[in-house]
């Protein structure tokens, strides 16, 4: 027996723009410009709102509703603290103190697990046109050129089309980011 083959992407399976949400990776402490760009394109393309999603991956999935929520507990047993509503009462903060309550309407999602699939599960839950992520510059860029960043990962295992927003840039003549 094979495998079943994903689905792949094709110009049946667009998703317009104008008609569809946007989800929007984000993390405590992102710079703003993540937040603020994919509002802006959510704007122009007359997307009907935007939805932030932070996945904790220190904790898993026990249920995904239908509306792209999560149930989820913490991987350690003995980590039973409520710090997870703290961390969503800060990004929420942070989203509001730069979106504001005017404009495109915006909603955060706490997730759990691994950021890709839970950005997925929330784009397949609220019928999203696309992503907007930011870059990130971490300890090991070899790794996240390889694949083990979320943007990469997005690009690789679903078929909507994913903006990746610099965070911080590189410059040319420093080379290569694993030199």
């Amino acid at each position: 027996m094979t495998a079943a083959q994903p689905p792949q992407p094709s110009p049946d399976r667009l998703v317009d723009f104008h008609a569809h949400p946007i989800v929007v990776g984000v993390i405590p402490g992102q710079p703003p410009l993540v937040a603020l760009t994919a509002v802006n394109l959510a704007r122009a393309v007359g997307a009907p709102s935007v939805h932030f999603g932070f996945a904790d991956r220190s904790r898993y999935v026990v249920q995904e509703h239908e509306d792209g929520s999560v149930r989820h507990a913490p991987i350690d047993p003995d980590d039973a603290d409520e710090q997870w509503r703290a961390t969503a009462e800060d990004i929420t903060e942070e989203l509001r103190s730069v979106l504001g309550e005017d404009g495109v309407p915006w909603h955060f999602h706490y997730l759990a697990g691994r950021p890709d699939r839970a950005l997925t599960h929330l784009a397949r839950s609220v019928d999203a046109a696309g992503f907007v992520v930011g870059t990130r510059v971490g300890k090991h860029p070899m790794r996240e050129f390889l694949g083990e960043s979320v943007s990469v990962r997005l690009a690789h295992h679903q078929h909507r089309p994913v903006i990746v927003v610099p965070i911080q840039v590189v410059d040319w003549s420093d080379g290569l980011p694993w030199h």
